[in-house]
């Protein structure tokens, strides 16, 4: 029974560090007002039919911290790339000069942070609601195992050990969200 006990915790420690590593990469795309090659990462471009990823397709860089340069290997989709980009919705505007493909980030207004850090705090709450969803898994697993035979001392550790697990990524959510408000707000 323990390696039971053990493989439903193990699980439950997995799913709840998933949940962190999905919150930390949907708050890397969420801009603090620099400009980051991180922030087209979720920019999709239909290349011949195929949907491929902006970086597959051409070099992204910074030249400064307030513009994105962003170079085609292949100079005829300059055109897709600017529909992909305007389409991702990130509130960019591309400019197209023929060689590259230019984007100024402006600088964030006092609402437009205050309106991130609302979606940044609404990504940390799905994040802990996955984390929860995780115990109760858990715990449902720790139940079974108690109606075919596991005794009541066992199973009541073992759901303690899921909410000590529970907690300690509950606390870990709270810090990246402090972290990600304070480098939104910072001007």
């Amino acid at each position: 029974m323990n390696e039971e006990i053990e493989l439903i915790l193990d699980v439950a420690e997995e799913q709840m560090q998933e949940s962190i590593s999905r919150l930390e990469m949907v708050l890397s795309k969420i801009r603090a007002g620099k400009a980051s090659p991180q922030m087209l990462s979720a920019v999709k471009v239909d290349y011949y039919g195929a949907i491929t990823p902006l970086s597959q397709m051409a070099n992204i860089n910074t030249p400064d911290s307030q513009t994105i340069s962003i170079q085609p290997f292949d100079k005829s989709v300059m055109g897709d790339i600017e529909k992909a980009i305007v389409e991702a919705n990130l509130g960019l505007n591309p400019m197209n000069n023929g060689e590259l493909i230019l984007i100024n980030v402006p600088a964030l207004t006092e609402e437009r942070r205050k309106e991130l850090v609302k979606q940044v705090k609404s990504e940390t709450e799905n994040c802990k609601v996955s984390i929860r969803n995780s115990r109760q898994k858990g715990n449902e697993e720790v139940k079974k195992l108690a109606k075919t035979g596991l005794s009541e001392d066992i199973a009541r550790d073992a759901e303690s050990s899921i909410q000590n697990l529970t907690d300690k990524f509950i606390s870990n959510t709270d810090k990246i969200f402090s972290e990600k408000e304070k480098d939104v707000m910072t001007i």
